[in-house]
């Protein structure tokens, strides 16, 4: 009895078969230890990085493996070590770097920073009088033309995400935070020497006290020289389709899939087009609109949307006749623009003894008396006086576009004199004329196109065929110069667009997807309906029952929890230290983290619960806290205009 009861009881306590469990006991199962492997950073580094690039063994997800990779031409076990030291001022006063630069796993390289660093940049340091902020200077990490690293003066604007650690901004704040200013330092150092050799790679950092030591690798070209084929298309991108057209020629597999039916049915070729708005505004003269091109002897102009043409020989007595002469004049005017000709008046004429005149032939004003025919006047010719009259008559209507002929005619006794002249209004100014020329409407209408890129006024708002969720704001230019200068609003001014457009679609017959369609038009959430050919070209219908399994519960988000930690403002600016600015340089750094089992918050040193292990949804201070970076960033702007 006593035997069969501890077979029982070791029989309830092995876990349940693989069988036996679900799908979905599985799945989370395989999810839970991925995300052992995996989960956040360090998880990655320990698991993959570090050992990969070290040489040392990396075990599978599911433990039941291991591999030992090579990914690494040379390693070693330290190929750099930073050392920092401060000074009773609060600044690091001792700085020494040791580096193996042949990664053979001995140092051959020393630099002792020969200067006191005051302030910590991503890229670089800033050194001041000691405990202060005063007689700064500011380096950056570089490396010389051999390799070997070193200090490079530059001004303030082309370091980084730089803060003070000197007495100045608080005391103990090196020994306070070490292991952060050990990794800002470290990391600015390893960020100039694989720019330098993109070869290194870097694959653990450790502290230890005041010292952090990277261990490192060569993981590229396994070559002599730093250079690196693949970072020279960064200087020439342009080489990228020659070459990747010459590696396709040799190899294998692609000619297999250029050979094969979806190789040969169909391609692609991009074609690029722009919509674009030209917009001209252009200062209209008086004389663009109407103008004197022949005859008369004068223009003038009262004001710049009027003009007076005159013509004849108004001098007294300048005409001399016999008993009775005709003399002619004619003047030709010019109508340009007759959409902004407003008025045209013949506003006086006459002469001395007899005047009529004509426009185009037709007669429209005689006198002393009335004069019509083309002879002689039907008077006496000799009126012994001058007689000029104002009729004010409108020509406007008479004067369409094109030239036209003024003719004036006077009879002359003995010794006269002739006059007319003629006043047009006109819609002088400036003139705009808008147009979109738009040269992807057939691209846009050709059904085996499709659009791929757009960019509106530099906002990207289709890449790769999919839509950016970006949207331009209105655009406002300024069009013309001089007068006629003005600014115009439009939703845009210029779309550069690039499509995708299918050629040699005939190539291969096209599938038969009627099948695929009946099944589709014809089932239900509970029925599965189908159609099937046969071989004498009939088709056989079919239905039966059809369900979809049960999905499991998932939780409504991954509990997480909000924690903050006081942080005094040490950040350094071109106008010194932000903190000394503000009325309280305090302030609260403010984390997150995902939630261990039984909802425990692994809350950091020095951080105190804000809120505990639950869905916690703060986007809305985040899109806060963006709009106002964005809109401090706008204020900064330089400009010339006066605000």
């Amino acid at each position: 009895m006593r035997t069969a009861t501890l077979a029982l009881l070791a029989a309830l306590s092995l876990p349940a078969p693989l069988h036996a469990q679900t799908a979905q006991d599985r799945a989370r199962a395989a999810a839970a230890a991925a995300r052992a492997k995996s989960a956040d950073s360090d998880a990655l580094l320990g698991n993959y990085v570090t050992p990969g690039l070290a040489g040392q063994p990396i075990t599978t997800v599911d433990t039941k493996k291991t591999f030992t990779p090579n990914l690494a031409c040379q390693k070693s076990a330290t190929l750099l070590e930073l050392l920092a030291q401060p000074s009773a001022t609060g600044d690091i006063g001792m700085l020494s770097i040791s580096r193996d630069s042949d990664l053979d796993g001995s140092f051959d390289e020393a630099l002792t920073v020969p200067v006191p660093t005051s302030g910590i940049c991503a890229n670089g340091i800033i050194s001041c009088a000691p405990g202060s902020w005063d007689a700064c200077r500011f380096f950056r990490w570089d490396a010389s033309a051999s390799g070997a690293l070193k200090l490079s003066p530059v001004e303030l604007t082309d370091l980084a995400g730089c803060y003070c650690v000197n007495n100045s901004c608080g005391s103990n704040l090196v020994w306070g935070n070490m292991a952060s200013i050990l990794k800002d330092l470290g990391g600015g150092v390893v960020g100039a020497l694989t720019t330098a050799d993109p070869r290194i790679g870097i694959a653990q950092a450790a502290i230890d006290g005041p010292l952090i030591r990277y261990t490192g690798a060569q993981t590229t070209s396994c070559a002599a020289q730093p250079q690196v084929g693949a970072t020279a298309y960064k200087a020439n991108p342009g080489a990228i389709a020659g070459d990747a057209y010459g590696a396709a020629q040799t190899s294998s597999i692609f000619q297999a899939l250029v050979q094969s039916s979806t190789g040969t049915g169909t391609s692609q070729v991009r074609r690029g087009c722009a919509i674009t708005r030209q917009i001209t505004q252009e200062e209209i003269a008086a004389e663009m609109i109407i103008d004197r091109v022949a005859g008369g002897y004068s223009t003038y102009a009262t004001d710049p949307s009027s003009r007076t043409f005159v013509m004849g020989s108004p001098t007294d007595n300048s005409l001399t006749g016999g008993s009775c002469t005709l003399i002619d004049f004619h003047m030709t005017l010019r109508v340009k623009d007759a959409a902004r000709l407003q008025q045209l008046l013949l506003t006086r004429f006459g002469g001395d003894d007899w005047a009529q005149i004509r426009i185009d032939g037709d007669l429209v004003g005689s006198g002393p008396e009335v004069w019509t025919g083309s002879g002689p006047p039907p008077g006496k010719c000799e009126k012994k006086s001058a007689f000029y009259v104002d009729p004010g008559l409108d020509l406007t209507s008479r004067l369409t576009q094109g030239d036209h002929d003024i003719w004036l005619r006077v009879a002359v006794a003995d010794g006269g004199e002739a006059y007319a002249a003629i006043d047009a209004k006109v819609d002088a100014g400036c003139k705009s004329s808008e147009q979109l020329v738009d040269s992807c409407s057939g691209y846009a209408a050709n059904n085996a196109c499709r659009l791929d890129d757009e960019n509106v006024d530099g906002v990207i708002t289709y890449r790769n065929g999919v839509k950016t969720g970006l949207t331009p704001l209105p655009q406002t230019r300024l069009i013309g110069t001089g007068a006629c200068a003005t600014t115009i609003s439009r939703a845009f001014f210029e779309r550069q667009r690039s499509y995708a457009c299918t050629v040699d679609s005939g190539a291969l017959p096209q599938p038969d997807l009627s099948r695929g369609t009946y099944i589709i038009d014809h089932s239900t959430e509970t029925l599965l309906a189908d159609r099937v050919k046969n071989a004498d070209g009939s088709h056989s219908l079919t239905t039966r029952n059809f369900s979809l399994p049960v999905s499991g519960s998932v939780n409504a988000c991954e509990p997480i929890c909000k924690t903050r930690k006081a942080q005094v403002n040490i950040a350094a600016a071109p106008d010194g230290v932000t903190g000394s600015r503000q009325t309280d340089p305090l302030g609260w750094d403010y984390h997150y983290h995902a939630c261990q089992e039984n909802d425990v918050c692994p809350a950091g040193e020095g951080e105190e619960l804000v809120q505990g292990c639950g869905c916690i949804d703060d986007f809305p201070e985040a899109v806060v806290m963006m709009q106002t970076v964005h809109l401090g960033g706008a204020d900064m702007v330089c400009t010339s205009a006066v605000r």
